[in-house]
């Protein structure tokens, strides 16, 4: 029986392998190692005498249920890697706090939310100002007739430079036309001073987008030199625009606007005209846009005026 023995400890001496090839297997590909790792199982499933079971009759035999159970229990301790399979690595937290942390707030977590929400609100707020666009779109293009626009037109007039001015020197830009007369106790001038905040407040935020424009209603008495004179004490960017009674009387006519002179007046006597009070803005290419009246404030008016300049240049 030490005979059997001795000769068996030889023989699983001179199987294993040596160093210099235990290095070159290292070095192989995942097959290569897996194969390394197999052979060293089959190596315990014989090992020397030194650990080799034995029984009263002599060493335990290796059966083939011994040899599987050992080789799955030494497959299970193997790396993903090298063993083949694909485990999946589970989130470990560090502590406890960490642990508990993580299954009280879940998936979904407190930025999500407030991102969420944000975003929701952006979508709602882009589609009512879209929709508030859409509907004064078609409003400015309800109000434009066939052919000729139901309020505004053509017209010949003098500036308070004196030069000529016709309604092609406001196609490109929104023009604000206000009628009144120099001679206005207190509704123009309380008017041309609303104007000048309007046109401050608009020209803040879109320079050069809106010109202020004042015809007057009373060409007897207001020539260029009165209307430069009178408007410079409103804003020095007021355009002011007179004619003759019947050029005036036909912008009149255009614009929609009501205004009479008493009869029978004679040179150099004081009298009063009646009129529309109402701020016409129109677009660049001169069709009537809005009508403005004392009920907005200067903000109101300014944003209104404002939304309709964004809403061309989109």
């Amino acid at each position: 029986m030490d005979t059997i023995l001795q000769v068996t400890t030889k023989m699983s001496h001179s199987m294993a392998p040596s160093r210099s090839l235990l290095r070159t297997f290292s070095r192989a590909q995942a097959q290569v190692q897996t194969c390394q790792r197999l052979a060293f199982s089959t190596r315990h499933a014989f090992p020397s005498s030194t650990t080799t079971p034995t029984t009263a009759d002599g060493p335990a035999l290796i059966t083939p249920t011994t040899r599987n159970a050992r080789f799955t229990r030494f497959r299970n301790e193997l790396p993903s890697s090298i063993a083949g399979g694909k485990q999946q690595r589970r989130y470990k937290a560090k502590t406890v706090e960490e642990a508990r942390s993580r299954y009280r707030t879940g998936p979904f977590s407190w930025k999500a939310g407030v991102l969420f929400v944000l975003a929701g609100c952006g979508l709602v707020w882009y589609f009512e100002s879209e929709k508030k666009r859409m509907q004064r779109r078609r409003i400015a293009e309800a109000s434009k007739g066939v052919g000729k626009p139901k309020v505004g037109g053509d017209f010949n007039l003098i500036d308070h430079e004196g030069k000529p001015f016709s309604s092609a020197n406001l196609k490109g830009r929104y023009s604000l036309v206000y009628f009144g007369f120099t001679h206005c106790p207190d509704i123009c001038p309380e008017e041309l001073d609303k104007m000048a905040q309007m046109f401050d407040l608009v020209e803040a935020q879109a320079p050069g987008a809106v010109v202020p424009v004042f015809i007057t209603c009373d060409p007897a008495r207001d020539d260029p030199k009165v209307l430069k004179s009178y408007l410079a004490e409103f804003h020095p960017k007021f355009i002011g625009l007179t004619g003759t009674y019947d050029e005036i009387k036909d912008v009149c006519k255009a614009y929609r606007v009501y205004f009479s002179t008493p009869k029978d007046v004679k040179p150099g006597q004081d009298y009063l005209v009646d009129h529309s009070i109402y701020f016409y803005l129109m677009d660049p290419e001169g069709d009537f846009v809005e009508a403005l009246g004392r009920q907005h404030s200067p903000q109101q008016a300014a944003n209104v005026i404002l939304e309709h300049v964004k809403d061309w240049k989109k």
